[in-house]
């Protein structure tokens, strides 16, 4: 096996158990939900220095997404949207090519592109939300709550 088909590989099974992990927490939060929102810390960085750090509105972003509201997802944090059609694009393919035996060789394959665009995106969102909350004191979060 190459090893290009062993990272995929990884990544497969690590997407799986990553999603697996996640509905786990979407049912401990749907059960919970002020337990999980009481676990919840501040943004150390905003309290402290008044600006968003690169993650902020990553939490408000999963959630919001959970509940089916894309628009907010993406304005909170774009790079969850982002994930959420990536990543799973990867996982519905590589599974469908590997349960055909490959015959229905579909499979997205792993680019280094994908993390860059990523990179972009969270460095794009930190500059973008800085500047509309210290130049216009636009304050993008404010109304959305957990």
């Amino acid at each position: 096996m190459r090893q290009r088909e062993k990272e995929e590989t990884a990544l497969f099974y690590t997407g799986w158990a990553l999603l697996a992990i996640s509905c786990l927490l979407w049912m401990f939060y749907r059960l919970f939900p002020g337990l999980f929102t009481s676990l919840l810390v501040p943004c150390l960085v905003k309290s402290t220095l008044g600006i968003y750090c690169p993650g902020c509105g990553g939490t408000r972003a999963v959630i919001s997404l959970l509940r089916g509201e894309f628009l907010t997802s993406f304005i909170c944090h774009p790079l969850v949207l982002y994930t959420a059609v990536v990543g799973g694009w990867f996982l519905i393919s590589q599974t469908i090519a590997r349960v055909s035996g490959r015959r229905l060789n579909i499979g997205m394959k792993y680019r280094d592109g994908y993390v860059w665009a990523a990179l972009v995106i969270v460095i794009a969102n930190f500059i973008v939300k800085n500047l509309l909350l210290l130049l216009f004191h636009v304050d993008l979060l404010k109304d959305f709550h957990l």
